[in-house]
């Protein structure tokens, strides 16, 4: 799910790791805004979990000088959030096709379980 007045990234464009992540462009940060029990099934390595409700409550959690890519099952939340996020000032960009996508290209996955699922 995408729109043209949201920017948006593909997969492919998002950094590989998220530790403490330094793009090439600067500090960037993944942001899932999908819910606990999905969170659990499977997430992406170093991301930073808030739910969709709880943005703007814990918004000083994120920062201002980073680029936010931001993401969840498969896209619908991801705009909303970062239609927010940008009009509050930060620099975010949603991530296509979301964690569906994200497992399917075959990027890394962490979670509660054995082996993580987001199917």
């Amino acid at each position: 799910m995408t729109s043209p007045h949201v920017p948006s990234v593909p997969i492919d464009a998002v950094p590989a790791e998220f530790d403490a992540a330094e793009s090439g462009l600067g500090t960037a940060l993944l942001l899932d805004v999908r819910e606990d029990d999905e969170w659990r099934l499977g997430h992406a390595p170093g991301a930073i979990h808030i739910p969709m409700v709880d943005v703007p409550a814990r918004i000083d959690e994120l920062d201002y000088d980073a680029e936010i890519y931001v993401i969840c099952r498969q896209g619908g939340r991801s705009l909303d959030v970062v239609r927010y996020l940008n009009q509050v000032g930060f620099e975010a960009v949603q991530v296509t096709g979301g964690m569906v996508a994200w497992q399917q290209t075959g990027r890394p996955l962490a979670g509660d379980g054995d082996e993580p699922k987001i199917y």
